[in-house]
């Protein structure tokens, strides 16, 4: 069991969340720098770390840090979400899609997987299981949220249409 962070680390940790937000990574990894240690492998602490990686854009460094947070905690969907987000960008599409597809069916509530999957699957010009993983995607809740994001998402204009018939 991960035991939670202190409330000195905790303030850490939500400084550097507040520096991610403002769009300043370096200031975000001062801010994690300043937590204990022994805790500065804690899956939230992770979880900020690859933020700041996927902002620098350290994809290598990324990958490992949600390699560590799937170690972790296999459970969450996070950690795999990110590694296929990593593969994805060092231009390696087809094995995070094929990474997703190996433990989607574990995660049978999780929205955002099943839209990363549409994603890759476009991006392979695939188009038709594209669109039904987002149809899964729509189906799993926040439809509205989930669709405003894909038609504002430049990388599935290919299924613009397709969204806006639905």
């Amino acid at each position: 069991m991960i035991k939670p962070l202190d409330l000195h680390d905790q303030r850490h940790l939500e400084a550097a969340e507040g520096w991610i937000e403002l769009g300043n990574h370096l200031e975000a990894n001062e801010e994690l720098e300043q937590i204990t240690p022994e805790l500065r492998g804690h899956p939230d602490v992770l979880e900020i770390r690859w933020q700041i990686y996927a902002k620098a854009k350290k994809w290598d460094a990324a990958l490992d840090l949600a390699s560590a947070l799937i170690q972790l905690v296999p459970e969450l969907p996070l950690g795999w979400v990110h590694r296929s987000y990593c593969l994805h960008e060092l231009k390696r599409s087809e094995e995070a899609r094929d990474n997703l597809l190996r433990v989607v069916d574990k995660f049978p509530e999780d929205p955002i997987m099943r839209y990363n999957l549409a994603w890759y699957e476009c991006q392979l010009g695939r188009l038709e299981q594209a669109r039904n993983w987002l149809e899964k995607a729509f189906d799993l809740g926040h439809s509205r949220k989930i669709k405003w994001m894909a038609l504002e998402d430049p990388d599935l204009e290919p299924l613009w249409r397709k969204i806006g018939e639905t």
